[in-house]
């Protein structure tokens, strides 16, 4: 078994305690990720997310810049456990030295405020995947929860079928491709995915959601969206949030299941094939999952999905070659 996973959100808990003034560590840490219990669920290379909160009240560059910093520091404290990802060819060659990879990517394209030489210094410092929206609308585009909305009925069910990408959104999502930037659409609208289609030529993915025919909540793609993904290369990351993965009745408890995860799994499969579904667990970024507290419990998701029909070969795609095989075709 190798891991790969798209998304967590450590870098922002400790930036967030750093700035609280409390002790941090990349390497043992009581959160859902840390770099000794990567190393013992047999990772071979996590995507480390800078997300930025548009209502922090800090200057979102210089928010997103101080978090680099903490990143690279924590990386190179560590360099005997994990290195960087810079080309696609690191990924082989940190693993020839028995190490772990990083990559670097960013939640929330407000950062960049819509400067493609932003984005360039972004690249510059090591990002190589961007989620173009969270749940603001930005120079690049609207989300399909958008957290200014007044009104809130149903806001977890109605995807924005309308506003998509802006003509700024295009020209950075093009500027991406070209420098060899991963566009990422999870939290994007409806319509900005179809416009990120229509303005791409390389694979492109959903690095943290899950299926909506299967739970509704819009963060999740809908079958289309799937079957276009996959048509194009691209992929899925799994999300373990319980509330994308099982709907329960309003004020019910929602663990979050295994079999929940299988149940997308299947549906995704069966949708768009097995090349288009990988990991993206969202982890220190979700409340938790109750049967995956962590990165140490991967062998459990793994098994399964195993007991539930897939084979060995299916479950080295999702866990690893599927995303092996995106970031090959788009990192330089």
């Amino acid at each position: 078994m190798r891991v790969i996973d798209m998304h967590c959100d450590t870098i922002g808990i400790l930036h967030d305690k750093k700035l609280r003034g409390q002790e941090i560590s990349l390497r043992d840490n009581l959160h859902h990720v840390d770099l000794k219990r990567m190393k013992e669920g047999k990772y071979m290379l996590q995507n480390f997310a800078l997300f930025v909160y548009c209502g922090c009240g800090r200057d979102l560059w210089d928010e997103v810049c101080a978090m680099a910093g903490l990143y690279q520091e924590e990386i190179a404290k560590n360099q005997d456990l994990i290195l960087p990802v810079y080309k696609y060819a690191d990924i082989a060659a940190n693993a020839a030295q028995g190490k772990m990879s990083a990559m670097l990517t960013v939640e929330e394209g407000a950062v960049c405020k819509g400067e493609i030489e932003k984005l360039e210094k972004l690249y510059d410092i090591g990002v190589r995947m961007m989620t173009l929206t969270w749940n603001f609308p930005n120079e690049i585009g609207y989300p399909n929860l958008d957290s200014t909305r007044e009104d809130k009925k149903d806001f977890l069910f109605v995807p924005d079928t309308v506003r998509g990408l802006t003509e700024k959104g295009r020209e950075m999502v093009a500027a991406m491709e070209n420098m060899g930037m991963i566009v990422d659409v999870s939290h994007l609208s409806d319509a900005g995915f179809y416009d990120v289609l229509d303005a791409t030529k390389k694979p492109f993915v959903a690095s943290h959601s899950n299926a909506r025919s299967i739970c509704r909540c819009v963060r999740n793609l809908t079958d289309d969206m799937l079957k276009k993904l996959g048509e194009r290369g691209g992929c899925t990351g799994l999300n373990y949030a319980p509330d994308f993965l099982t709907e329960v009745p309003h004020g019910c408890e929602n663990p979050g299941t295994i079999a929940g995860i299988v149940e997308h799994s299947k549906h995704i499969v069966n949708v768009a094939g097995i090349e288009t579904l990988a990991l993206g667990s969202d982890f220190d970024g979700i409340g938790g999952h109750g049967e995956l507290p962590g990165v140490q419990s991967l062998e459990r998701l793994w098994d399964g999905l195993h007991k539930e029909g897939f084979t060995a070969s299916d479950l080295d795609k999702i866990f690893c070659e599927n995303v092996l095989r995106v970031y090959r075709d788009v990192l330089k």
